[in-house]
């Protein structure tokens, strides 16, 4: 039955969940964070962990090895130090299908359950029993009041037990399942919301720099108007200190985390890796330029432990044109007495999945 699915796992569109910790599973490392509210319309950061990973054993989101990734994550939590097991975990957007569509309005529960599963097997290239489903209804659709436009949302039942078996291993329970990119539009949401006039009508080029991908999305209101991968990261820049100094991966990793570089780092690798990264930021906004009808953006936003780099914010605002600046998913947050500011500051940039995770416990 549709309505087991979607108790069973997927609940990508569950409203206010209890307490939660949000849990980021990425290519080189594990991120928590636990929030709590501070009044009305407002949080607090109780606490917030990273725990690194072994080179490869996620890629693109798939877990290759859920014995290490599982004791990664429990280490994870033991030294976030909080007492709530439940968490909010994601899967990457291209292991989720999404799909609008339109049914008629007023319908009972049971009923649009049972529309939105023949709906469904249109869009799913799956069968209904091979995979977790889950809808939310939008609102009226835009062009007949009688009708109304709804969500869907489906992933494999094996993705979804990778990530239920992964924090069932660590002792968590695992409430919600969301998307990571959904996670991030939802802590992105409240730096729009500072932005001048709440940020309505700006266009935000939000990249998120991964180990290996960045991501482009361009955001105006709440839509997602353009989404795009490409391949470069900041893996490439671990990947020139090992070969440049001899270090492993991993030691090349370590070291360029903690700043313990020969001092000719910042002129013969850092610099050159700045510049090469700023062009391609440049290239991705150009491809979204020429292959959509607008020729600018308000703001270009940089997330992800890479987007502190020196000097990177100033060399994409000029080689851009575009005012830049290294998103804080914290900002405006009161921090709990757990919390070393001087840390987070550098780190924050690399937390906007988590952070969205974690106010999944807030919002619908």
């Amino acid at each position: 039955m549709l309505a087991e699915n979607l108790a069973s796992a997927l609940d990508v569109f569950k409203t206010k969940a209890p307490t939660l910790i949000g849990v980021d599973i990425a290519s080189t490392s594990i991120k928590l964070v636990e929030l709590s509210e501070a009044g009305k319309g407002t949080y607090r950061l109780e606490r917030y962990a990273i725990e690194p990973l072994p080179k490869d054993v996620v890629q693109d989101g798939n877990v290759a090895n859920l014995d290490q990734v599982g004791d990664a994550l429990r280490r994870a939590f033991k030294r976030l130090g909080s007492r709530n097991r439940n968490i909010a975990l994601a899967l990457p957007a291209a292991m989720v299908i999404t799909k609008k569509i339109i049914v008629p309005s007023g319908q009972k529960e049971e009923e649009l359950e049972l529309t939105v599963e023949a709906e469904a097997n249109q869009y799913i290239p799956f069968a209904l029993d091979e995979v977790n489903l889950d809808f939310q209804i939008l609102g009226p659709a835009p062009n007949n009041p009688e009708e109304v436009e709804v969500l869907i949302a489906a992933s494999r039942k094996d993705r979804v037990q990778d990530r239920q078996g992964l924090a069932e291993a660590a002792g968590l329970k695992p409430v919600v399942l969301d998307i990571e990119s959904h996670a991030s539009r939802l802590a992105m949401s409240r730096i729009v919301a500072a932005l001048p006039n709440e940020g309505k009508d700006a266009l935000v080029a939000l990249f998120e720099i991964g180990a290996d991908t960045t991501s482009l999305k361009v955001l105006r209101d709440d839509e997602m108007l353009y989404d795009r991968d490409q391949a470069f990261g900041g893996s490439q820049l671990t990947q020139l200190i090992s070969r440049q100094y001899g270090f492993s991966f991993e030691e090349a990793e370590a070291k360029k985390l903690a700043n313990d570089l020969p001092e000719d780092y910042e002129s013969v690798i850092l610099g050159p890796f700045v510049d090469s990264l700023s062009q391609e930021i440049g290239r991705a906004l150009q491809y979204f330029f020429t292959s959509t009808p607008h020729h600018k953006v308000h703001y270009v936003m940089l997330a992800g432990g890479t987007a502190t780099l020196p000097g990177l914010k100033d060399r994409v605002t000029e080689l851009t044109g575009f005012a830049s600046q290294v998103v804080n998913p914290f900002d405006h947050m009161k921090l709990g007495s757990a919390v070393r500011e001087s840390s987070l500051r550098r780190q924050a940039p690399s937390y906007l999945t988590a952070c969205g995770l974690a106010m999944r416990r807030f919002v619908q």
